[in-house]
């Protein structure tokens, strides 16, 4: 190994204690080693480091283009309501953290074994949001376990993770082997997802952190009168106040059920809802557009339905009444809110009470907030008028295509459908779902774009990039040899030798990557020692996947490193243990099953 290798390794070993230190983000740090070498390669003249056509390379791989349509497909599936359909009969019931868990752990290990992890915790990650402020817990306890979930469950199988898919083509094409059946690789991948899950539940209230911000917990002084109406003949009819989801809503509760003139106050878990009931919620602005989402409800209000624009093309915005406001003295009704302003008043804040009577019949004052369901171009149009102290949008607060769910969920079955074909890649299967979710107007092009988080991308493609850098440098092949000559003759040493070896190069690089280049060595020591190639193969496949003590080391990791608020440390301490969990059972399994 020459300069370059030792380059490599230090940059490498710099990049992880930024990480660590968390005094800069991922992404600038990350493009700090891709710069170094670049530069290096650049002065000495050598290929040997990292060309910039190379670390090019990482940002248009056919993997990081997947995850950056895979948001897109998340953000349409979550845009028409169709992640609600999927996610609240396996969650909808949880009621701590431990049983949150549970029930979003144990369907995402069980679909990961057949779906790729990527798109599993893509589709996940909105859910995982809104399941921790409903039940007002640390999401940072929620994002890790789920992506820890979605890789133990890949293990299960050959085509849980694509990493399986390579390293068995391997094995095909060079040992002239027949390869491995689809559920091969359950004996290990079983008992290690149970064991995962097992420690998961048990272990993330202690080791992992409540990384909620402490003004978070402080709910907006702001309390919104609000009116909702039970759709006729929708999902809610029938169901119990609890069982429509409507009883623990973070800081908001329901005053009163109005139903055909009669009023129900103090209103029980237990009542029934019927069709065309009005419920009077008062509450904070996040769980007000919460209700405003859910599917079979609606704004009580008339002039929802009477705005020209289409529902999809509306947003949220909140605007505080000014003295010079001519409708100030007036009922919004009478003064013609909706045809002055474009504008539908669905909920009105005034000193935290409840208002009574019904949003049209509100008397305007100065300093009464409104929420608006309008057109965007509103708060153009009235950011600097006399009649609002203030506008602003609400995030993230278009309302559901509730009627576009049954097309969007045909899309995700037909995406995973193709994808798990011999013929269409998940590149391809992702880019007809995204495309087919637009033509059908599940959501617009602008949505899709803005939907894509591309700090993840960018973390990824630099990750690639140092990565391919460890190669070309020959770094790993020196590491890999050294590491080959202390376990020379020895079978078992040899096995956990290469199986560590595999999880500290995922952990460093990534885990194609990784497995690529251990994967030769392996060969060449189950050749040296006369036994089958078999066992050192599922030992890659197993510790490639189980990648838990970094954020770089599986692209899920990284997926969830922003949401969760994680630091580099989190990683160590929540994930060492489950590697040492894995390890230890897959090298107790494997020489068993696959005898030496």
């Amino acid at each position: 190994m020459g300069w370059e290798g030792w380059l490599t390794i230090a940059v490498v070993l710099s990049v992880l204690g930024g990480l660590v230190s968390g005094r800069a983000s991922p992404v600038g740090i990350l493009f700090s080693g891709l710069a170094v070498l670049i530069t290096a390669t650049a002065i000495s003249g050598t290929e040997q480091l990292l060309t910039p056509a190379a670390a090019a390379q990482g940002f248009g791989s056919s993997g990081l283009i997947t995850v950056g349509l895979l948001f897109v497909v998340a953000a349409g599936l979550t845009r028409t309501g169709a992640v609600a359909l999927i996610a609240n009969p396996l969650i909808g019931r949880a009621e701590g953290l431990r049983s949150a868990q549970w029930r979003l752990l144990t369907p995402v290990a069980g679909l990961s074994a057949f779906l790729n992890n990527t798109p599993i915790v893509a589709l996940f990650l909105p859910v995982v949001d809104d399941l921790a402020r409903r039940l007002q817990l640390p999401a940072s306890r929620l994002y890790l376990p789920l992506s820890y979930a979605a890789i133990l469950g890949g293990t299960c199988t050959l085509i849980g993770t694509s990493t399986n898919l390579i390293v068995n083509d391997l094995l095909r094409t060079q040992n002239a082997a027949p390869g491995l059946a689809l559920f091969d690789l359950a004996w290990v991948g079983v008992p290690v997802t149970l064991a995962g899950l097992a420690y998961l539940l048990i272990a993330s209230p202690w080791l992992l952190p409540d990384r909620r911000d402490a003004t978070a917990d402080r709910l907006d002084p702001k309390r919104y009168t609000v009116e909702i109406e039970v759709t006729a003949e929708g999902p809610l009819v029938g169901k119990s106040i609890e069982e429509a989801g409507l009883r623990h809503l973070p800081g908001l509760f329901l005053a009163e059920i109005e139903r055909r003139g009669r009023v129900i106050p103090a209103v029980g878990p237990t009542e029934q809802l019927q069709g065309s009931d009005r419920l009077v919620f008062v509450g904070v602005l996040e769980s007000v557009v919460d209700l405003h989402k859910m599917r079979g409800l609606k704004p009580a209000t008339d002039a929802v339905e009477d705005l020209e624009e289409p529902r999809r093309e509306r947003c949220l915005v909140e605007a505080v009444v000014s003295e010079a406001c001519p409708l100030v003295g007036r009922s919004i009704r009478a003064g013609r809110f909706r045809e002055r302003y474009q504008a539908a008043v669905i909920a009105v804040a005034r000193g935290g009470r409840q208002l009574p009577g019904k949003i049209g019949d509100i008397v305007l004052r100065p300093g009464d907030t409104l929420l608006l369901e309008t057109h965007p171009s509103f708060l153009e149009r009235q950011r600097d008028a006399r009649d609002f102290y203030l506008v602003s949008g609400v995030e993230d607060s278009a309302p559901p295509q509730h009627e576009k769910a049954w097309l969007a969920l045909p899309i995700l079955i037909g995406m995973v459908g193709l994808a798990t074909t011999p013929w269409v890649s998940m590149l391809n299967a992702a880019l007809l779902a995204a495309i087919a979710l637009i033509v059908t107007r599940c959501m617009d092009l602008g949505e899709a774009i803005r939907n894509i988080n591309w700090n993840v991308l960018l973390v990824i493609g630099a990750a690639l990039g140092i990565g391919q850098a460890m190669d070309n440098s020959g770094a790993a092949v020196a590491i890999s040899s050294q590491v080959m000559a202390m376990t020379a003759d020895r079978p078992l040493l040899t096995l956990a030798a290469i199986y560590l070896l595999t999880l500290v190069a995922t952990e460093l690089i990534t885990n194609n990557a990784a497995a690529v280049l251990i994967f030769p060595v392996a060969m060449a020591a189950a050749e040296s020692l006369g036994v089958s190639a078999t066992p050192f193969v599922i030992a890659i496949m197993i510790a490639a996947s189980a990648a838990f003590a970094t954020p770089i080391g599986y692209q899920t990791n990284l997926m969830v490193f922003g949401p969760g608020a994680y630091r580099f440390t989190d990683y160590l301490r929540f994930g060492l243990p489950l590697n040492l969990i894995v390890m230890t059972l897959a090298l107790l399994i494997i020489p068993r099953v696959w005898p030496l």
